[in-house]
């Protein structure tokens, strides 16, 4: 089953969630939102050694590439898991990634771009004991230099695990819009 046959078998069979009585289920949707809010403001100020405090150690972080289909293909139209990739990492790497931002060894990011990180239409798709699926649209800001604008555009499902009071992103799977990427790089976190 790949990733979009089981996000949807997901939202298919959240019945849990959806039993769930309104306050609560507004309640964690304020905090999963405020949370997703706060981890874009720490992104947009360059705070990534913070934000990689809320990665989970088995983060799965992976961005497919997107194809232009015919109707009767348009189950090729994203990359699987597996198969070639934008992103597909690990803790690990978005570790060294980190460590270059911090050290100024990126030299796509030196003088450093200025971001602006949207995330909006934030759905629960399902609650399991301590992890939430939520699925969200995001639009990527990024200006560098003098005139250098990149906007990045999609939609993302993430994987939240409770962790005392807040959450740590266990998997991020960004979906772009885009079939054709113009930007000159994709050093910017997402």
């Amino acid at each position: 089953m790949d990733t979009l046959e089981h996000e949807s078998a997901v939202i298919a069979t959240g019945a849990s969630w959806a039993d769930t009585p309104l306050p609560q289920r507004a309640m964690l949707q304020y905090e999963v939102e405020q949370f997703l809010y706060a981890e874009a403001a720490l992104l947009d100020a360059r705070r990534y050694r913070n934000w990689l405090g809320l990665v989970a150690d088995d983060i799965e972080y992976w961005m497919p590439l997107r194809r232009t289909v015919t109707n009767s293909d348009l189950d090729r139209e994203f990359t699987k898991l597996g198969e070639i990739a934008l992103f597909d990492d690990d803790h690990m790497y978005l570790e060294m990634r980190v460590k270059k931002l911090e050290a100024g060894s990126a030299w796509s990011e030196d003088p450093p771009s200025r971001s602006r990180h949207f995330v909006s239409n934030v759905r629960i798709l399902d609650v399991a004991g301590d992890e939430i699926t939520l699925e969200a649209c995001f639009h990527l800001y990024r200006s560098r230099l003098e005139s250098d604008v990149d906007n990045w555009i999609g939609r993302r499902v993430d994987v939240l695990r409770r962790t005392g009071e807040s959450f740590r992103i266990a998997k991020r799977h960004l979906f772009l819009d885009h079939t054709v990427i113009q930007s000159t790089n994709m050093s910017t976190i997402f």
